[in-house]
């Protein structure tokens, strides 16, 4: 209901928009919508298209992984801690496994083996789901995780960052410190997401295991700072690319392996789970088109230039410092395009300089934030959810939350 909503809503504000231009004299609206309606159209199904051999890859590693058992023991590994998020999924179910690889994806900025994973985990919930045209409580809090967008090195960010500094010849340029302002943005924006559906779903946190998780990390994430402090650009970016690149090629071989010794058809499993794979991709070809459609016509029709303009008079209004309102269409946009944003992030940095504190604040702000639409539309399309419940609203929660903190944030380091 609320994503139906949403999507009439950016119709009928792009639609007022384009009439109000077209009245005062702007003929170049309503053929301007229409061109961005077939775009849209046609980039949602390349998109797809280009998903379905990523799909049909993971999938069938996933099914290997299955069937030697790798899964099951990713996820007694992580039952500890996973239970208390998801006290839907029984002990040792294979979601559990799925789940904790995608989240290991993200904090890794690992966007394109994060999504066939999560899509997968997805699929697993699914199975446990009584009512499959619904949202079940485990599916909401995997995806408002998933759209808090944890990260914990935002490696295409930082390198972005580089390529510019060069371009506008920075000497010495440190590209990756965003990195503890980002994962602070990013822990908060989670934090937030796992806290708005612990608290609709009166989950109870206040565990000895979700505690100890989050010390320790909080104890490894200060650690991995002190290194990244001194560790030169170029060294960061080269081994957050090898810690990337070693994490799926030695997941690939584990299965591998662990299907050999077990005397798995490995074969025979990867097959299995390709065609699967490629099933997913087709049938999200309609929801991607849905939203993406809507996004190209709010866009185009000037209604986010309108948002922008009133945005920065009300907080002049209010007497607050603006400089971070040039930044801002970024987080916005990111919630609903991850490529638009990426572009407008690049446009700050051009503009005002890389090194500026609108450049880093847009930097912050892309590597922290994730595509709310996107992954509601593509993870709830692929198992056919059409009652998405309270997921829309606790995943704009977290993003509102990241954002502010972000700006905060690069204040505070400014």
């Amino acid at each position: 209901m609320a994503l139906n909503l949403v999507w009439l809503g950016f119709f009928l504000l792009a639609f007022v928009a384009a009439c109000v231009r077209l009245l005062s004299g702007d003929v170049t609206v309503f053929p301007a919508m229409l061109a961005s309606l077939f775009d849209s159209a046609r980039t949602a199904f390349e998109i797809s298209l280009g998903l379905a051999g990523v799909m049909s890859l993971w999938i069938g590693i996933m099914r290997i992984g299955e069937r030697a058992g790798v899964v099951d023991s990713f996820a007694r590994l992580v039952n500890p801690l996973l239970r208390h998020f998801f006290p839907g999924v029984p002990q040792g179910h294979p979601a559990q496994g799925a789940m904790m690889m995608n989240v290991s994806a993200n904090l890794l900025g690992l966007d394109n083996a994060a999504t066939p994973l999560g899509l997968n985990a997805m699929r697993e919930l699914q199975t446990l789901n009584h009512r499959p045209d619904v949202a079940s409580n485990a599916q909401i809090m995997f995806i408002v995780l998933n759209t808090a967008g944890l990260t914990l090195i935002p490696t295409s960010v930082i390198a972005i960052r580089q390529a510019i500094a060069v371009k506008q010849g920075l000497v010495g340029f440190n590209a990756a410190d965003i990195f503890l302002p980002t994962l602070l943005a990013t822990g908060a924006s989670c934090l937030a997401g796992l806290l708005a559906v612990a608290w609709v779903q009166r989950l109870n946190l206040l565990k000895p295991a979700v505690l100890l998780a989050f010390g320790l990390t909080a104890a490894g994430v200060g650690g991995l700072f002190l290194w990244l402090r001194h560790a030169p650009p170029a060294e960061v970016s080269s081994l957050a690319a090898l810690a990337g690149s070693g994490f799926i090629l030695s997941l690939i071989m584990l299965f591998l392996v662990c299907g050999a010794i077990r005397r798995v058809n490995v074969y025979e499993a990867f097959i299995d789970g390709a065609k699967e794979g490629f099933g997913v991709a087709v049938q999200i070809i309609p929801y991607l088109v849905a939203i993406l459609v809507a996004i190209g016509l709010f866009r185009v029709s000037g209604c986010m230039d309108v948002l922008m303009r009133g945005l920065t008079a009300g907080f002049a209004w209010l007497g607050m410092n603006t400089d971070f309102v040039p930044a801002l269409p970024v987080g916005l946009m990111k919630i609903l395009s991850g490529a638009g944003a990426r572009g407008l992030m690049v446009d700050v940095m051009t503009t005002y300089g890389v090194d500026s504190f609108q450049g880093r604040l847009a930097a912050i702000i892309q590597g922290s934030t994730e595509t709310t639409f996107y992954v509601l539309a593509v993870y709830f399309g692929s198992v056919n959810v059409r009652n998405t419940r309270h997921a829309l609203g606790c995943a704009l929660f977290a993003d509102l939350v990241g954002l502010a903190c972000a700006v905060w944030i690069a204040y505070l380091f400014r």
